[in-house]
């Protein structure tokens, strides 16, 4: 697999800091998703936040990021804008072997000083994503394109021909 070299790496570096509240911003656009070659919207751009609580022991994350992503309708195709809003929580502990396998905890090795945030930007952004996204002109009727012109053709013609065959009919008085 080819994947483009990422130019920049989101790293948060935590040793030196005092224990409590910390709050990090990050932004990311379209060729931070090239890199992982994740090709399912047009354009993005997100505002990402972290709010890190230093601990003794631990670290408890929190991401929060909100973003507008241009894609095109699961129906019409016609391209769109979308605000797109997403959260994620993590909780870093440290231990003999980095172990990034459970979706909420991450094990750092003991002496890590960073965390490459890069993955949890990824994972939050997409899995956030609907599975499908209708264009905003469909739901309140505003969008004219050939497409749904052509769905309202095939759907007329449909009830053309569900009409046409008189055992339909007497379906449809049963439903009265």
């Amino acid at each position: 697999i080819n994947l483009m070299k990422r130019s920049e790496k989101h790293i948060l570096k935590f040793s030196g800091l005092k224990d409590g509240l910390h709050e990090f911003s990050y932004s990311i656009k379209d060729d931070f998703f090239k890199s992982f070659n994740y090709n399912e919207f047009n354009s993005g751009h997100f505002k990402i936040k972290i709010q890190l609580i230093k601990k003794p022991t631990i670290l408890e994350l929190k991401f929060s990021s909100s973003g507008i992503i241009n894609v095109n309708c699961s129906i019409s195709n016609e391209p769109f804008d979308y605000n797109l809003v997403s959260n994620l929580d993590l909780v870093v502990n440290f231990g003999e072997y980095f172990d990034d396998s459970n979706d909420e905890l991450l094990i750092l090795p003991f002496g890590s000083h960073s965390i490459d945030l890069d993955q949890y930007f990824y994972e939050m952004i997409v899995l956030s994503m609907p599975i499908k996204l209708i264009h905003p002109g469909i739901e309140d009727g505003t969008l004219k394109s050939e497409i749904l012109n052509r769905l309202k053709e095939f759907d007329i013609n449909k009830e053309k021909s569900v009409n046409f065959d008189p055992r339909w009919n007497k379906l449809n008085e049963l439903k009265k």
